[in-house]
């Protein structure tokens, strides 16, 4: 499996990547939503959300613990924001590979703020002994500081005040269960609707000050992969378009004329996606081919498929992975316009490989 750093470094070199890096961040600040009325999507989350805000406060008590999930992109990082700014309190932002000793971990305990949000980012890579650091924290508001070593070595306990803990992973599934057991509020973010990220488009593009059509709002809407942080970016270059080629205003034509520009097609796929499935299709007959097989026809590591390529084109239905190896679904025939082998199409590579080549 690849590493976490090498996956995020393909992910943030694609326009279509849903992982940002410092100086987008910085972009983004201006664009988030600065409470729940604000925010876009996420219906189910946002009320529970509001629930549990609501309740805290009426009982002048700090928040439950808060466990965001999902892809990045979403706003789990907006909504740690959006938990401090309703609670009026502080926050504290990290992220787990930054914390790889236990005293890290005790040292931004120590100085948090009665009621203080701590937003601890990929909490899933944060290491064991800082995790099992982090079980005492959050239920008892207490840490045991170890002086000295050996035989002689002391545990002091140390009081906490009460905090907020908002911890954000890709899936809940990565943490310990006595950790995820541990949050008082759990929360799956899902993949946006297209009339949700129009509205998302649409909100942006007023606070950049462009003026966007409804159609040129949908044309980038469609091609952002269900993530805001995609669709903010889309709209960022479509603006530079539109001003340098264009009028500067954002029509269907003038998005649609600057993502081909930029190689996001009316479905979103970049060009590793539709690389992966054109050597799918035309050199193996749409599979099953094996992984390696296929990222070698590609020109790509086996990792980059896999983790960076497959799991859109898996969720859009246009590829499957199968114990034979991969294998392309009918959507993506229809996508890249070809007629399946069986139907005449592009000759099947398994006339080319023997099946442990296939197979990969």
């Amino acid at each position: 499996m690849p590493s976490d750093e090498a996956e995020t470094a393909a992910l943030v070199e694609r326009l279509v990547g849903s992982v940002a890096d410092g100086e987008e961040r910085a972009v983004e600040v201006a664009l988030r939503p600065k409470d729940l009325d604000e925010f876009i999507g996420q219906e189910k989350v946002r009320e529970q959300l509001d629930l549990v805000l609501r309740a805290a406060r009426g009982r002048g008590a700090t928040a439950d613990h808060v466990l965001l999930s999902g892809a990045p992109g979403l706003g789990k990082t907006t909504l740690s924001m959006i938990i401090a700014a309703e609670m009026e309190a502080p926050l504290r932002i990290t992220s787990g590979p930054a914390i790889q000793h236990a005293g890290d971990l005790a040292a931004i305990l120590s100085s948090l703020q009665e009621g203080e949000v701590l937003f601890l980012d990929e909490i899933h890579r944060m290491s064991r002994p800082a995790e099992e650091m982090l079980y005492m924290a959050m239920e008892d508001f207490r840490v045991d500081v170890i002086v000295g070593k050996g035989p002689g070595a002391t545990a002091i306990p140390l009081e906490l005040p009460p905090f907020t803990l908002v911890g954000a992973t890709v899936r809940a599934g990565l943490l310990p269960p006595p950790l995820r057991d541990r949050f008082g509020f759990t929360a799956h973010m899902e993949f946006y609707e297209p009339t949700e990220l129009e509205r998302v488009v649409h909100r942006s593009a007023r606070l950049l000050e462009l003026e966007a059509t409804p159609d040129g709002a949908a044309e980038i809407a469609g091609r952002s992969r269900g993530t805001p942080r995609i669709a903010n970016r889309l709209l960022r270059r479509v603006r530079d378009y539109a001003q340098v080629k264009a009028d500067g205003r954002i029509t269907r034509e003038t998005a649609g004329a600057a993502l081909a520009v930029y190689e996001v097609d009316a479905r979103g796929l970049d060009r590793l996606d539709r690389a992966v499935l054109e050597a799918l299709l035309k050199l193996f007959g749409g599979g099953p081919v094996g992984l390696s097989t296929l990222a070698v026809a590609v020109g790509e590591e086996r990792e980059t498929v896999e983790e960076v390529a497959e799991p859109f084109l898996v969720r859009e239905g246009l590829l499957a992975r199968t114990p034979r190896g991969r294998v392309a679904m009918p959507a993506a025939w229809e996508h890249l316009g070809l007629v399946p082998a069986r139907q005449g199409g592009p000759v099947d590579g398994r006339d080319r490989f023997p099946p442990d080549v296939r197979r990969g």
